[in-house]
Order: C-alpha cells, then sequence, then structure tokens
C-alpha cells in the first residue's frame, strides 16, 4: 500500500524515490527497513498477548485459590478468559494498526523528503 501510494506521486522525482521504483540496492534497504520494523512491531505485541493471555493458565496453575474466586457470581478464570480477554485482543490489534500506520508514515516522510 505505502509502496503504490510512493510510486503513484510523481510530481517530484527524487533520488529515495528512483531508487525505489527502480528497485536499486538502495531502495531495496530501504523496503528491508520497513518490512523489518513491522516484523518487529507484530513480534513484540505477540509476546504481549501470549503474555497476557497465555499467563493467565500458568497463574491459575500456580496460585489455584486465585482460579477459585468469584466476582459478581462469575468465576473468575472464565470472567478473564471468556470475557475480558476480547477487549484485551481489540486493544492490541487496535495498538498494533495506529503503530504500523506510523511506521509506514515515518517511511513516506523518509521518502518524500527533499534530497540535500
Amino acid at each position: 500500500m505505502v509502496l503504490a501510494e510512493v510510486s503513484r506521486r510523481q510530481h517530484r522525482v527524487g533520488g529515495t524515490r528512483t531508487e525505489l521504483t527502480q528497485q536499486t540496492r538502495v531502495g531495496d534497504a530501504l523496503v528491508r527497513g520497513l518490512v523489518r520494523a513491522q516484523l518487529a512491531l507484530a513480534l513484540q505485541l505477540s509476546a504481549v498477548v501470549l503474555v497476557g493471555l497465555g499467563g493467565l493458565p500458568w497463574l491459575f496453575a500456580i496460585a489455584p485459590s486465585v482460579s477459585r474466586m468469584t466476582v459478581l457470581g462469575v468465576n473468575l478464570p472464565w470472567l478473564l478468559l471468556g470475557v475480558l480477554s476480547f477487549p484485551f485482543l481489540v486493544a492490541v490489534g487496535w495498538t498494533y494498526v495506529r503503530l504500523a500506520e506510523r511506521n509506514e508514515q515515518d517511511f513516506t516522510d523518509l521518502v518524500q523528503r527533499p534530497e540535500r
């Protein structure tokens, strides 16, 4: 998506943009940097989900008294895993989209800045 937008804008042909459209080594390095940044973001947020949701069964196994607690008549494990996990996943997804868009905007700004 970002690369297509960059190549469509032809009002000013700059060195960096030429590197991208002609798929030179520099352009390839820039694209790999963007992909690497997106991958790092995805792995970081995957770790957050893994610890946040994957750690709950460990908590219940290590501290059985926590797994027997009730909140408003509902067992705590059911409440955490069955109800509160969905807003947590939506929040992580929203965060990922915002940060991925920021990475893409930084890349676009780098490509479109005037050459010195």
